[in-house]
């Protein structure tokens, strides 16, 4: 069996051409790295996941036995909500588990529950939307552009919702919307989409983290599965999550999903697959053979024009997994997206899980979280630009990432071209029109970023009580 690999031998490794080097010394040709596993540290594991769409990477790895291929032996667990999946793999009764991007971040840099965890693999683009009740979007519509067939014309701007929380505003009313977790992406999509309409979404200050500070609309944490009833009760009147629960509330006939993510940010970075940076210390190889299964995963998702989505959304509706009507997951997870009942749209992209370069960990993509970290008061100080690229490093692990798919090129599982051997951690800026605001995104100089968007803190600025200081 193959040796520890440690430290830089991540790196190194996923540099070599033809072989695979060890701690102990020992060189393995690659053709010898095909005929034996990685002798793992660790083969009984259990991982968390939440009930979305977007865990499938983990439901694929272990029903098509990928882990069972490393050596890995995986119990998967669903989890309460975002807060204890968490706590549960700082403490090490969870292994790893499938996270917020925004979790290992927010932990690492002592944004609420402080722990250093880091991500070898992100499990996926785009994957979200935001729905209104329908009372809402009866509000809307007359502030929303129609087609020749009488349809709306899409992306729908924050702009039409403008009116609708001017009016409750007016009368007295809290106009509340629900996400998922204060550090979730459906956080920073809901609120990008809102201050690109200019209605406020709240400040975060230390001695408030409710978020809602001066905030036109307010957000608050609903768990995924538990969206379409709390919209039903109308307990929010709106909302950003994950699918089948966007789906969910169209069969139900109880709102309308008004924009996905990725009319809000074109291939925008989603969930990550979390260990500690610990876990990846002790068991280096169980961290790569874990994130060799979760890539295998990844590849046959989207393989052959994602010919293989039915057979993942027969997986995903089992109850141990995501437990919702297959049509309801197979709405979005098969290239198409029903927004009003029989308005169903081909959106191809909607769910990506390996094309565009999707497992890699972007540094850029870590950075943009943390600009938004920054932009509702999260991080309540600035910070220079090398301290973002600093923060993104010690989270992002693309060196155990490439390691493992050196060794899948090596073992014929995948192919060289479907991986960016030569990135710096940064992708291309993200052109403007890609972006709801119009607004470029350059991982590399987050600053400045910040400081062009139109609503949020902007250089020195920090909340204090109920009011924005400094400049």
């Amino acid at each position: 069996m193959i040796g520890t690999v440690k430290g830089d031998s991540f790196t190194t490794l996923a540099r070599m051409a033809g072989t695979v080097v060890v701690a102990a010394g020992l060189v393995f040709t690659a053709s010898s790295a095909r005929a034996e596993m990685l002798d793992v540290e660790k083969d009984e594991l259990k991982f968390g996941f939440i009930k979305l769409t977007d865990m499938a990477p983990l439901a694929v790895a272990k029903e098509l036995g990928y882990f069972e291929d490393e050596g890995l032996y995986v119990t998967l667990e669903p989890q309460a909500n975002w807060k204890v999946l968490l706590d549960r793999v700082i403490t090490g009764e969870l292994d790893g588990a499938h996270m917020l991007a925004g979790q290992p971040l927010a932990a690492t840099i002592g944004f609420g529950t402080e722990a250093h965890i880091i991500t070898p693999f992100s499990m996926d683009l785009n994957g979200n939307g935001i729905t209104v009740s329908n009372e809402i979007w009866e509000m809307m519509k007359p502030h929303i552009p129609m087609d020749a067939e009488g349809k709306p014309v899409h992306p729908i701007p924050a702009s039409a919702l403008k009116p609708v929380v001017e009016e409750f505003k007016d009368e007295g009313r809290p106009f509340n919307m629900g996400m998922v977790f204060p550090v979730s992406t459906h956080n920073y999509e809901l609120r990008y989409w809102l201050a690109s309409g200019d209605i406020h979404p709240g400040f975060y200050s230390p001695t408030d983290v409710s978020g809602q500070i001066k905030g036109d609309a307010l957000l608050s944490v609903t768990p995924p599965p538990q969206m379409p009833a709390t919209l039903e009760a109308g307990t929010i009147y709106g909302y950003c999550v994950g699918e089948p629960w966007n789906q969910q509330a169209v069969f139900k006939g109880i709102g309308v999903p008004v924009i996905t993510d990725y009319e809000i940010w074109k291939n925008n970075p989603e969930k990550v697959f979390g260990i500690t940076a610990e876990f990846a210390e002790e068991y280096p190889n169980t961290a790569l053979a874990i994130t060799k299964a979760l890539i295998r995963a990844a590849i046959w998702l989207d393989e052959n024009d994602n010919a293989n989505r039915m057979e993942a959304v027969e997986m995903l509706s089992k109850p141990e997994y995501v437990g919702a009507d297959k049509e309801v997951i197979a709405n979005s997870m098969t290239g198409t997206f029903e927004y009003e009942k029989g308005d169903k749209r081909d959106v191809p992209d909607f769910n990506v899980f390996f094309r565009y370069y999707a497992t890699y960990p972007y540094y850029s993509d870590a950075v943009w979280y943390l600009t938004q970290m920054r932009r509702w008061g999260q991080i309540p100080d600035a910070k220079d630009d090398a301290w973002y690229d600093e923060a993104a490093r010690k989270v992002y692990r693309p060196d155990i990432y490439l390691a493992a798919a050196k060794l899948l090129v090596d073992e014929g599982m995948a192919k060289s071209e479907d991986f960016p051997w030569e990135t710096d951690g940064y992708r291309e800026p993200t052109p403007a029109e890609d972006i709801i605001d119009g607004v470029t995104y350059d991982g590399r100089t987050p600053n400045a970023y910040i400081d062009s968007l139109s609503i949020g803190l902007k250089g020195d600025q920090k909340v204090e009580g109920t009011d924005v200081v400094g400049g």
